[in-house]
Parts: structure tokens; sequence; C-alpha cells
């Protein structure tokens, strides 16, 4: 398991990094083709950026 990370600069790139990447698998989705796997696995990406953001907020900052 990596290091948690406590300083706000590196939560803040790395939530843009993770951003980027669901918008990227966003992006590669054909919606006539979008299977419900798809979809699941959309929601899925949102509630781990949720739960990370919610991580993020109850931890002190290491600034």
């Amino acid at each position: 398991m990596g290091k948690s990370i406590t300083n706000k600069e590196q939560q803040v790139t790395y939530m843009k990094q993770r951003l980027n990447m669901f918008l990227e698998v966003l992006d590669a989705i054909e919606p006539e083709t979008a299977e419900l796997e798809d979809i699941d696995r959309l929601i899925a990406m949102v509630d781990e950026l949720d739960d990370k953001m919610q991580q993020f907020k109850a931890r002190p900052s290491g600034e």
C-alpha cells in the first residue's frame, strides 16, 4: 500500500489525474454500443473519486 497523501497540492494533483483518467474512459465509450458494464464502471470510478475526496477532506494538512 502506498504512503498517504497529506499535502494539499499533492491531493489536488492526484484528484486531477484521476478525473482525467475518468474523462479518458468516458471519451472512449461509444454511446451506441455502450453496455451496462461500461456504465457500471463509470459509476464505480465516480464513487472512488468521491471516496478519495472525502478521505482527503478528513485528513489534516501536511503542508
